[in-house]
């Protein structure tokens, strides 16, 4: 069954119909296909690790995983995680037969200058959150006693971590944006009209897929997937997203590898107590509202003009930009 074209510009969410091939079972195909891929990804990166600890001679523990080290581990950790963005990318060119750009956003990419403005507000905003956070938490909670063991790690561990968490984090944290605030969205917004009922799934999953904590933990994080839900369909692409996602991975974890054992904590966002979540709420409340004010100042493109027929794209076989301009450039605006 093909299903009409909507008339009206198509929003973020909706650009699953971006070109003539959208049929009512690509998304749900897709993201079968999505799951089986990212499983596949991270299954192999894990394999992988295991396979050069052997080549090395790393001893092995008794469940069978190498000792890596907290550097070592640390970076299969965020490989496992970052190889799920050409997972997204193959899902979106092979089972919806469009561009992968347009997971992007409605301009059919990444629009850099945009996300570097988004990361120059994400950074003080992450900062404040984690000082008050962290105040709140000394006033309300008495702590653990501090451990006479996690001391400084020694420069060349520090900067050897340092240079991972810099170079991986950002494709980490890009790779859950396209998949929770990309694929899922899209995948939602190609049924419902409304913005405010795609949110929801996405929000849920993010949350759950970080695992059971505390109440706090998974109330803090399905609400950061709600606003960086909201704020991606608001800007009319995923860089807000991206951006905060990124800086709030950073900070801490270039802060935990410099002392012993700080990246090799298994806690996650879903541990946070009640003072971190109230504090990380409310700054990234203040950051959506920092984002879509200057968003609406800078006019940034936040739809695309629908498909008047068949999209020719063939000769991107790996993404790239939308054959359709944005609704604001067509107007002489020019996005971001």
């Amino acid at each position: 069954m093909t299903l009409k074209h909507p008339l009206e510009p198509l929003a973020y969410q909706r650009l699953a119909w971006i070109t003539g091939r959208h049929r009512w079972w690509r998304p749900l195909t897709g993201t079968v296909v999505l799951l089986v891929l990212m499983a596949v990804a991270t299954t192999a990166t894990y394999e992988a690790g295991v396979l050069v600890a052997k080549a090395r001679g790393i001893p092995f523990d008794a469940d069978g995983w190498p000792l890596l080290g907290e550097v070592g581990e640390v970076t299969v950790d965020l490989l496992a995680v970052a190889v799920w963005l050409p997972a997204v990318a193959l899902t979106v060119r092979w089972i919806q037969q469009r561009p992968w750009g347009s997971v992007s956003s409605v301009a059919g990419r990444i629009r850099w200058g945009w996300l570097g403005r988004c990361l120059a507000i994400a950074a003080p905003t992450v900062v404040v959150a984690l000082v008050c956070g962290g105040a709140l938490s000394s006033l309300t909670d008495p702590g653990v006693p501090p451990d006479d063991e996690a001391g400084w790690v020694g420069g060349r561990t520090f900067l050897a971590g340092l240079a991972v968490i810099i170079l991986l984090v950002p494709l980490q944290a890009a790779a859950e944006e396209y998949v929770f605030r990309g694929w899922l969205l899209q995948a939602t917004g190609a049924f419902l009209r409304s913005p405010w009922l795609v949110l929801a799934p996405q929000a849920a999953l993010f949350a759950a897929a970080h695992g059971w904590g505390t109440p706090w933990g998974f109330a803090d994080l399905a609400a950061y997937g709600a606003l960086t839900g909201w704020l991606t369909i608001r800007t009319g692409g995923l860089e807000a997203a991206i951006a905060l996602h990124v800086v709030t991975n950073l900070i801490p974890m270039s802060a935990a590898a410099s002392f012993v054992g700080g990246l090799a904590s298994d806690e996650t966002a879903a541990d946070m107590p009640w003072s971190m979540a109230v504090a990380d709420v409310i700054a990234c409340c203040l950051y959506a509202a920092v984002i879509l004010r200057l968003a609406r100042r800078r006019k940034l493109a936040t739809h695309h003009l629908p498909p008047q027929g068949p999209a020719d794209d063939s000769h991107r076989p790996w993404g790239g930009a939308a054959t359709y301009p944005p609704v604001e450039a067509a107007a002489g605006r020019q996005p971001a």
